[in-house]
């Protein structure tokens, strides 16, 4: 069975004199679709205007583009899909406007909205067209891509969700520009982990740029973004797209970040996990002779120049597979997959190696060393500043 949907580029999406949205819409179906929009509350800036924006877009294409309501704005982040609250939210719009497999959901925001309300279309009607938006670097260049959907239930990450490709999904870098920090650099760490496993220019690149990255230079970022999911589609085109194997690639580095994000409350939010999660299995790599020491150190040094922390406390809380460990994501993470346990790490940059055992006790080493790293860092960082 083929699948095909197009992942756009684009500035100013909602300019009314951008054809791309109403293209994407009217591109099947009679006309007009009812449209039904879904926001994160942190893209409704007072000065992005945004809501104002889409109704004025509306009113220009009310020839193709019958929005049913005010766009539905809601919470942002991981807690949105911490319970069915927000799911039913949509659903219930849905129903109430009367929306069906003809219909659109437009969801705009970052990837815990788009997990959320591709979920609510998924499974409304057995599938009502979605259109994503995605509002952050890693909504654009990994999660708002590929084709799942999911909330979390059970305390567990992902638990309730589905494999449904959207019908388009548009990138405008416009949005990227108004970024906190933290959600500007949390998408890098998808970058460096594509490019670790698949392409070693991409990471020698992603060095380069790092001196750009940090000084939030959007020519910069809107390479990193393109590059990396271009990487992300190719995989998901070309190998398993419904995961229907044991192997699970493009999830390096996310069995501890899946993990820490849990332990820390989310606290840490998925990109500054991810990279967490890159640090000790390239970490693991190395300390079990895989991988060669000056690749460790050249990606530890990337990771760190980019700003990410590569330790926190609850790394170290259990010792063992026990409810509230690290360790506990190893099983929820084979759980989660099915069949034998696989984990990808890494033998050279630009190339992985999947295993299918994992020692705890070396998981355990790995944490010690990105712990005395991170002590060595702030030592530094303490004398640099006096």
């Amino acid at each position: 069975m083929e699948f095909r949907y197009g992942v756009h580029f684009t500035r100013n999406v909602f300019h009314p004199d951008n054809p791309l949205l109403r293209e994407v819409i009217s591109s099947s179906g009679e006309l007009p679709k009812k449209v039904l929009f879904v926001v994160d509350e942190g893209v409704c800036t007072p000065k992005r205007q945004l809501l104002e924006q889409i109704q004025r877009y509306c009113g220009t294409h009310g020839d193709a583009l019958n929005c049913v309501s005010a766009p539905v704005v809601l919470p942002g982040g991981e807690a949105l899909k911490n319970s069915d609250q927000y799911l039913n939210i949509v659903r219930e719009m849905i129903n109430r406007h009367g929306l069906c497999r003809h219909s659109v959901v437009v969801a705009i925001g970052g990837g815990a909205l788009l997990d959320m309300a591709g979920y609510a279309a998924a499974t409304s009607h057995r599938g009502v067209q979605l259109v994503r938006l995605p509002s952050t670097v890693l909504a654009q260049n990994d999660s708002g891509i590929g084709v799942k959907t999911s909330i979390n239930f059970f305390g567990k990450k992902n638990f309730l969700g589905t494999f449904t490709p959207p019908h388009a999904v548009i990138n405008d870098f416009e949005f990227l520009e108004s970024l906190c920090d933290r959600d500007w650099r949390g998408g890098v760490a998808e970058a460096v982990k594509v490019a670790l496993i698949k392409d070693s220019k991409f990471f020698e690149r992603i060095e380069s740029l790092v001196p750009a990255l940090t000084s939030r230079e959007l020519a910069a970022m809107q390479e990193v973004v393109y590059r990396c999911a271009e990487l992300h589609l190719q995989h998901i085109g070309g190998s398993d797209p419904f995961e229907s194997g044991t192997s699970r690639p493009l999830d390096f580095g996310h069995w501890a970040a899946h993990k820490l994000e849990q332990l820390t409350g989310y606290r840490l939010r998925h990109g500054e996990a991810v990279a967490v999660g890159i640090a000790l299995d390239v970490t693991y790599s190395h300390l079990t002779g895989v991988l060669p020491r000056s690749d460790w150190q050249r990606i530890m040094d990337v990771l760190e120049e980019l700003g990410f922390l590569l330790y926190v406390p609850e790394m170290e809380d259990g010792l063992d597979m026990e409810s509230g460990s690290l360790l506990e994501g190893l099983r929820e993470f084979r759980e989660h997959l099915g069949g034998e346990l696989t984990i990808m790490l890494l033998e050279a940059i630009g190339r992985g190696v999947e295993v299918n055992q994992i020692d705890p006790a070396v998981v355990m080493r790995s944490v010690a060393v990105l712990k005395q790293l991170r002590s060595v860092v702030s030592t530094a960082a303490a004398v640099s500043s006096v």
